[in-house]
């Protein structure tokens, strides 16, 4: 015998069959402590089925908009070669600041025009003072007189005119270059440039603007609704707006707006919620969800966590007089930590909510 418990092989033998007796008897003591209330089982809290008032809510698929009152739309104010771009797509600029340059022939041609009426308005003036010293002599005729006013009235008119082209042009009187400076008309952040240096630019035939600006401080919300549920929106109804964007946040406003007709295609209704945008961080062309209160309705309800959800089938445990069921129920919208039974329970009956996932493939499920 000596020998045999000497022998490597069979130590491992005797040591690896006083294991699993080991552990077997451990696992029926356990067993029997449990069942014999020495050793809690897992808790397990029970919830009533109540009856409440839920809150109905229309979500809405949105988008970010600009205000379009708040878009400016630069297009050139003469022909030329773009000499010069100085933003670019996501810039902010101010009031006046020079946004890109043309080198243009139509400056040098108002320039010139400018130049002309200048001297034509100085010679018509002193012919006029001239006029009017020899009319109070009686040297001329006083038609003559009324004449060269007359024409002295004609040059200034075309002064005026030459000085306010160049001033749409943004270029000085005295200025001899045929470069143009376009400016920013309002602040805001460049949303899209549609130029290059080297470019040639037509005014009167340019399409899209060189450079669109937009007040991006407050932004629109834009959602459809569809005829169906045109009836549960208003103006000033209170609204929660969520982006796809920052899923952990959420914007609460009110319908600023409402379309005046349905769009004959969709079928759907634009809402429009303004939201305030300090930091800038809401973008045009974000995508989210308008989420509408319309009211509310009475339904049971059981805790979220309550609800087990296993491949297609949503279930909850009741509480019986035996072992818990397992009951299949259908399920509407949860609000609050709260789901909605649309059936499968009665008011009253008590389902798992704490440790329920523990009950599964438990006795009798």
């Amino acid at each position: 015998m000596a020998q045999q418990i000497q022998n490597p092989v069979a130590i491992a033998a005797l040591v690896s069959l006083l294991s699993v007796l080991g552990c077997s008897r451990s696992s029926n003591n356990t067993a029997t402590a449990r069942a014999a209330g020495q050793i809690p089982a897992p808790a397990i809290r029970y919830v009533a089925v109540v009856q409440q008032n839920v809150p109905e809510t229309l979500e809405l698929v949105g988008k970010l908009q600009p205000d379009p009152t708040k878009v400016v739309r630069i297009f050139p104010p003469a022909s030329g070669r773009v000499v010069s771009v100085a933003v670019k797509p996501g810039d902010h600029v101010r009031a006046g600041e020079v946004v890109a340059i043309l080198s243009s022939s139509d400056v040098a041609g108002a320039q010139s025009d400018f130049a002309k009426a200048s001297i034509e308005t100085e010679r018509t003036t002193r012919e006029t003072e001239r006029q009017k010293v020899l009319f109070e002599h009686g040297a001329i005729a006083e038609k003559d007189y009324i004449e060269a006013r007359a024409q002295a009235d004609t040059a200034r008119a075309e002064l005026a005119r030459t000085k306010q082209r160049l001033d749409l042009l943004n270029v000085n009187p005295s200025a001899t270059t045929d470069r143009v400076q376009l400016a920013a008309p309002a602040g805001g952040v460049v949303t899209d440039v549609n130029a290059a240096p080297g470019e040639f630019s037509k005014s009167l035939e340019s399409a899209n603007p060189l450079i669109t600006i937009a007040d991006l401080n407050a932004v629109w919300m834009v959602g459809d609704v569809y005829e169906k549920d045109v009836a549960k929106v208003s103006l000033g109804t209170p609204v929660t707006v969520s982006l796809q964007a920052f899923p952990d946040q959420r914007w609460n406003g009110h319908i600023d707006s409402l379309s005046a007709a349905l769009d004959p295609t969709t079928r759907t209704l634009k809402v429009r919620v303004v939201l305030a945008n300090p930091a800038l961080r809401l973008k045009p062309e974000m995508f989210g969800a308008i989420r509408v209160k319309a009211g509310s309705h009475r339904a049971l309800v059981v805790p979220a966590k309550a609800i087990i959800r296993d491949g297609g089938a949503t279930t909850v445990y009741v509480k019986t007089a035996g072992e818990p069921k397992q009951r299949t129920v259908t399920v509407g919208n949860t609000v609050d930590g709260q789901v909605e039974i649309l059936s499968g329970l009665r008011e009253g009956e008590e389902v798992a909510a704490d440790g329920a996932e523990l009950l599964k493939g438990g006795p009798g499920n």
